[in-house]
């Protein structure tokens, strides 16, 4: 995971002390929840490129091909 400073207003903070000792739940994982929704809910369209094409005039070796691919499922999961 990656840390990230966040600043909320005191009336934010408040609510959401009292939410993580209700449920049990960390303010970091009420935090990650709440990001997690927004994201998932946005009607943003999302600019999804299509896989590469590899056509590089040479032969690629499998673990070549494995790679670029890997690349791009990793890039295009972090955009989620």
């Amino acid at each position: 995971m990656v840390k990230t400073t966040v600043y909320l207003p005191e009336e934010l903070e408040i609510r959401l002390d009292v939410e993580a000792a209700a449920t049990g739940i960390s303010k970091a994982e009420l935090i990650r929840g709440g990001i997690t929704m927004v994201l998932e809910s946005s009607h943003r369209p999302r600019n999804v490129r299509p896989l590469p094409v590899f056509n590089s005039g040479r032969a690629r070796t499998a673990e070549e091909l494995d790679d670029d691919l890997y690349q791009q499922i990793k890039e295009r999961t972090a955009r989620r």
